[in-house]
């Protein structure tokens, strides 16, 4: 499992995010305080909330060319 910190400005990058992490197999999901909901749920991350961070946890140990593609949310 790896982790990452993300945070979103806008709707759209929530949009392009989740675009990008359904093209991979594995499960993923978004935490904030006790809110916990699946990465690739656009709702869910807008739930969440905008301007916020968030915590990524990839159930894969194989997730290098994701975080590659998704590092410019990283928080």
């Amino acid at each position: 499992m790896n982790e990452m910190k993300v945070a979103f400005k806008s709707p759209e990058e929530i949009l392009e995010f989740v675009n990008t992490v359904s093209k991979y197999e594995f499960d993923m999901d978004m935490k904030r305080g006790r809110a916990v909901v699946d990465a690739k749920s656009i709702l869910g991350i807008m739930n969440l909330g905008l301007n916020n961070v968030m915590e990524l946890k990839m159930y894969s140990d194989d997730c290098d060319e994701l975080q590659k593609k998704i590092a410019k949310y990283a928080a």
